[in-house]
């Protein structure tokens, strides 16, 4: 699997470089005095969000990062050479935890960034510690250590729409239809291994969907693909449940996922769903209709059609709508079960 989104890091910011302790000696020149230079600030280390990541998989070969130290301090008072800032790239969503399981960062936007372990600064020089009373200081002081820990990475997509769906429902298939997004769609449960994210458009504006792995009984236990995908349904605005019509028992079907997403996380049921039938084109009109109908009696939840030759563009739409009245409140509180 390709997909990471966690790891742990260990991170070493530069260490300031050392002053010098050195004197002017130059032919004429008598009693010339301390000529130490200062060192160099250490190299600080700082995650910044691009959108051209999607991963964390770099960090998987790459568990321990050291910045560059600062250079030692020269004679003729010149300064070390501070060492350059290490950028360490992430993906949109990626949340920084540290070692005492607390949130430092979440990186949402394109360009943020969080400055993770600060450089140490340079040591001072003789001729920096010279003063009134010791006008000719034999000592100097070494560069500070850089800030260094351990650092957890977690990535959670960003998306305006959840599929959500036991395995094997279509949820790839119904993604695929209306975005470019090419999921892996076959006949057989966990064909999604990966989250995959599709891009609707829809005149001048659209949204952002995301297919999640299918859920199963159990998962919020890390049954099936577990509770490391469950966490991304968290940064979504609303979700869409799709039931496989061409089974039975579609109540159950639809309430053991619902039972998922409320053990492992009773705030995601309040979010805004719509019910969507797949596959209807597998079962005859009569059939679909008499279990729309049972559906909507025990639920109390009005269900949307969909199949390979129904006409999607009512559905976005839909869709399009209630995340245009939930722009107006983007205070949703987002539940990690690591803080």
């Amino acid at each position: 699997m390709n997909f990471v989104d966690e790891v742990e890091i260990f991170l070493k910011a530069g260490d300031g470089g050392d002053g010098m302790s050195s004197f002017r000696r130059e032919k004429f020149v008598e009693f010339g005095g301390p000529d130490g230079g200062n060192g160099g600030n250490g190299g600080d280390i700082i995650f910044k969000a691009d959108h051209s990541i999607n991963t964390l998989m770099f960090y998987r070969n790459h568990k321990n990062i050291h910045a560059v130290n600062g250079k030692n301090g020269a004679k003729a008072r010149r300064t070390g050479e501070s060492a350059r800032p290490l950028y360490l790239k992430v993906p949109l969503g990626t949340q920084i935890i540290n070692a005492e399981n607390t949130v430092v960062a979440d990186l949402l936007s394109k360009d943020d960034a969080f400055l993770a372990c600060q450089g140490g600064h340079g040591g001072a020089g003789n001729a920096c510690l010279k003063n009134s009373i010791n006008k000719a200081p034999k000592e100097s002081i070494n560069g500070a250590p850089g800030e260094e820990g351990y650092f957890f990475l977690k990535l959670k997509v960003l998306a305006d729409v959840g599929l959500l769906g036991l395995p094997n429902a279509g949820k790839s298939s119904f993604l695929a239809s209306f975005s470019k997004a090419k999921p892996k769609i076959a006949d057989y449960p966990f064909t999604t291994l990966t989250p995959n994210l599709g891009v609707v458009e829809i005149g001048d504006d659209g949204f952002v969907v995301a297919d999640i792995p299918g859920l199963i009984k159990g998962a919020h236990q890390g049954l099936g693909l577990g509770i490391q995908f469950l966490k991304h349904l968290e940064r979504c605005k609303m979700f869409v449940h799709i039931v496989d019509s061409s089974k039975h028992n579609l109540v159950a079907q639809y309430l053991e996922v619902r039972n998922e997403l409320s053990v492992y996380n009773p705030d995601l049921l309040k979010r805004p769903e719509i019910v969507i039938f797949n596959k209807t084109d597998l079962v005859t009109n009569e059939e679909i209709q008499d279990k729309i109908h049972h559906f909507e009696e025990k639920t109390n939840i009005q269900v949307y059609q969909n199949s390979k030759i129904y006409k999607k563009n009512s559905i976005l739409h839909i869709i399009k709508d209630i995340l245009d009245s939930l722009k107006s409140d983007d205070t949703q509180e987002i539940y990690d079960p690591i803080s």
